[in-house]
């Protein structure tokens, strides 16, 4: 069965994977999205003007980093490589738009990245779809029963655990919920995501090694959940500090 799904969607067709996951993220956080203070055309325009600047930025940066090549053949700007892209790059420049974008709108911070809480949260399982179908991202060697043939080895399948621990994310964020403080439900995403990533990683056959045998994935997975966490605490405390205030002028 994984074969026959590696064979559909292999590469470049994995990229349908995330396509599709983020079409599925932006229908379902339309349908939540005024709950918290967006408007449906907000979060589509939040959306495609992030994902445009992630896209021109991400090349353009490349292109820079790389201007002797480019300068010889101008037309590989154009080229559908996802090799010529740089990664770090275009996420700053999506995030950087979406900030600009939010503010002018007068979109408030926490409440947008709830509203956008589903759509990473679907993206991450079309990120690890996707990284099945190409067979990146993949686990150690093992003895395992269920390990699957990848690379001539035997390998923990890092992607299907990765699959199960998003898709147990989403269903969490999907359950019935109390009015909640703004910002606690990314808060609360991107913890859980912090967290299966530790876990993760201990599976992972390939990465960058760092302080002698750390991971730097794990190292950004530490920092990340120390952050949400921190985060956390700050909301809920100013929450707590602007109730009394708030009775005393009943």
């Amino acid at each position: 069965m994984i074969e026959s799904f590696r064979s559909l969607f292999a590469p470049p067709r994995h990229f349908i994977l995330i396509v599709v996951a983020l079409w599925i993220g932006l229908w379902l956080a339309e349908k939540r999205s005024e709950r918290h203070g967006l408007t449906k055309e907000q979060l589509n325009n939040l959306t495609f003007y992030s994902l445009l600047a992630f896209i021109l930025g991400g090349r353009m940066l490349y292109a820079l980093a790389n201007l002797s090549a480019f300068t010889q053949s101008p037309l590989n700007l154009f080229s559908p490589n996802p090799d010529l892209f740089d990664l770090l790059g275009g996420l700053g420049a999506a995030i950087v738009t979406g900030l600009v974008y939010g503010q002018r709108q007068g979109m408030r911070l926490w409440g947008t990245l709830d509203a956008l809480t589903p759509v990473f949260a679907i993206l991450a399982i079309g990120l690890w779809l996707s990284h099945l179908a190409a067979g990146t991202a993949f686990g150690s060697p093992t003895s395992l029963p269920w390990g699957i043939e990848l690379w001539n080895e035997v390998r923990h399948p890092l992607q299907l655990y990765g699959l199960i621990a998003s898709s147990l994310i989403l269903t969490w964020l999907l359950l019935p919920k109390p009015d909640q403080v703004p910002g606690l439900l990314f808060l609360h995403f991107a913890a859980l995501t912090a967290g299966s990533h530790l876990f993760l990683e201990a599976f992972r056959g390939e990465g960058t090694l760092v302080f002698g045998g750390m991971r730097l994935t794990q190292i950004l997975a530490w920092a990340a959940l120390a952050a949400a966490l921190y985060l956390m605490e700050i909301v809920q405390r100013q929450v707590q500090e602007t109730q009394p205030s708030e009775g005393s002028h009943v």
